[in-house]
């Protein structure tokens, strides 16, 4: 039997309902990440240090130059 997701969203996911962001579960041996707008939609499932290696670019600034933002 597998066990239900325990979602979390960041603490920077800002006002209003705090929607705006993602949303990641720790599971066994990968972490998977959602839309919070619309979690039915699909989720992203990556080993564990991969998502840890992910992040760490993302804090050193690493695709600052190369990610552009996608009008809704």
């Amino acid at each position: 039997m597998a066990t239900p997701d325990i979602w979390r969203k960041s603490s920077y996911s800002g006002g209003g309902e705090g929607n705006a962001c993602l949303e990641i579960a720790h599971r066994r041996t990968h972490i998977a990440i959602r839309d919070s707008k619309a979690p039915a939609k699909g989720i992203l499932s990556l080993p564990s240090p991969s998502f840890t290696a992910f992040v760490d670019a993302l804090k050193e600034g690493v695709f600052r130059d190369t990610v552009t933002h996608v009008p809704r």
